[in-house]
């Protein structure tokens, strides 16, 4: 036994040490990329003090580049991400604040020619209407990114801008905060987008996307316009299929009208639909399909890319149309999901939280946001009462929460 004590000690001593050593590696490594990084900046015209200045005690932060591998619009199954992004509650807090800005918003719309449902809805889903624009230090973590060899070239484009923002003195270091990728302000431009298009529009000197609403939004909308937005035009429509449809799909596979009605595709009539503009059947759309030809389907047009233009994935582009036409008053999607276990709302997985809570799990805040804790937990869960085990917050989950009322686990 003391042997194996002293083999124990001896091998956590070794353990220790080179966790040591390696952080010890990590931050040399770190500090010489700065030191690179600080020449960089010099020759862009950021001056040494600025950029002392900005990185004042930094060090490289681990989670960035575990949120880097991690990007949940393509990782998550499509009626999870829209469910919690279009959900009532998100609808109600857009339709407020279509009337708390309606005199921004008009202005917005009438300067860009962009829907404002839109923006409202961009705005949405971006911050939850600026209630949550992320706490990350955008030089913490893109100087991260960089020094980790992260898609190097697009992260120290990027810190560059940030510097430059800090140095023009539009945005004070403080509320450069934002995602682990460096987007920030109410509606999460990455640096480099604010340094091409962000607009004063409120008229106070300063492009502040961070503590001015007007700003945001008519950013919002001049990004929108320069994407390519067509005044008036819709950004598509959920359509019906023909059975066993095998044609043609893609957002780049594009075709008149015209030609896809001849393919059998015809447009769903929604109870409430807000679709303005008929357009002519020489109108160049694409047919997207999400979960493939058995789930909801779409045919698009040059809109739907100017909105995709924002964060590159269709799930995305999908849920700001969505919600913009939610906002209207527009239906829901008449086709369901290819799923035995639909997505939930937020309010619904911040009741699974609770649930979960009562039963005895650490799962952190209640918020309805589905971190790794609350996935553990869900799984143990779904263990417990044989469910299969996969850690989402579904349907299935939520109704055998209800089933299962409170009962302490023992953690």
């Amino acid at each position: 036994m003391y042997c194996f004590q002293i083999r124990f000690k001896s091998v956590v001593a070794s353990l220790l040490m080179s966790g040591i050593f390696a952080s010890q590696a990590m931050a040399q490594s770190f500090d010489s990329c700065v030191n690179g990084l600080r020449q960089t900046a010099m020759n862009q015209g950021i001056s040494q003090n600025t950029f002392d200045k900005a990185f004042k005690g930094i060090e490289p932060d681990p989670e960035v580049l575990k949120s880097f591998d991690y990007q949940p619009e393509f990782r998550i199954p499509i009626w999870d991400y829209v469910a919690g992004l279009v959900d009532d509650e998100r609808v109600a807090d857009g339709r407020a604040m279509m009337k708390q800005w309606s005199k921004i918003l008009d202005q917005a719309e009438q300067q860009y020619g962009v829907d404002k449902n839109v923006i409202v809805a961009v705005w949405g889903v971006e911050s939850n209407f600026g209630r949550i624009q992320g706490k990350r230090e955008l030089i913490r973590s893109l100087a991260t990114l960089v020094c980790a060899n992260k898609r190097q070239t697009f992260f120290r484009g990027e810190l560059m801008a940030t510097l430059k923002i800090l140095q023009s003195g539009d945005i004070a270091q403080e509320f450069l905060v934002g995602s682990w990728a460096g987007a920030f302000g109410q509606t999460q431009f990455m640096p480099s987008t604010y340094q091409r298009l962000a607009v004063d529009f409120d008229g106070d000197g300063r492009r502040d996307i961070v503590q001015s609403v007007p700003d945001a939004l008519g950013s919002t909308a001049n990004y929108l316009h320069r994407a390519g937005w067509a005044e008036g035009e819709p950004w598509g429509y959920e359509v019906k299929l023909p059975e066993n449809y095998n044609g043609p799909s893609g957002r780049t596979t594009k075709q008149s009208l015209a030609q896809w009605k001849s393919l059998g595709i015809k447009r769903i009539e929604p109870v409430n639909s807000v679709m303005k503009k008929q357009m002519p059947d020489s109108a160049q759309a694409a047919l997207i399909l999400p979960s493939g030809a058995k789930g909801p389907a779409f045919l698009v047009f040059r809109n739907f890319n100017a909105i995709y233009s924002y964060n590159a994935a269709e799930s995305y582009a999908l849920s700001i149309a969505h919600l913009s036409d939610r906002i209207q008053g527009g239906s829901t999607f008449t086709t369901a999901w290819p799923t035995d276990d639909a997505g939930t709302s937020r309010a619904e997985r911040r009741e699974i939280q609770q649930r979960l809570v009562d039963r005895g799990f650490d799962i952190g805040d209640v918020d309805g946001l589905i971190g790794a804790k609350t996935r553990t937990a869900i799984s143990e869960f779904q263990t417990s009462v044989g469910l299969p085990v996969d850690g989402r917050a579904g349907q299935r989950v939520l109704r055998a929460l209800r089933t299962a009322g409170s009962k302490s686990t023992g953690q």
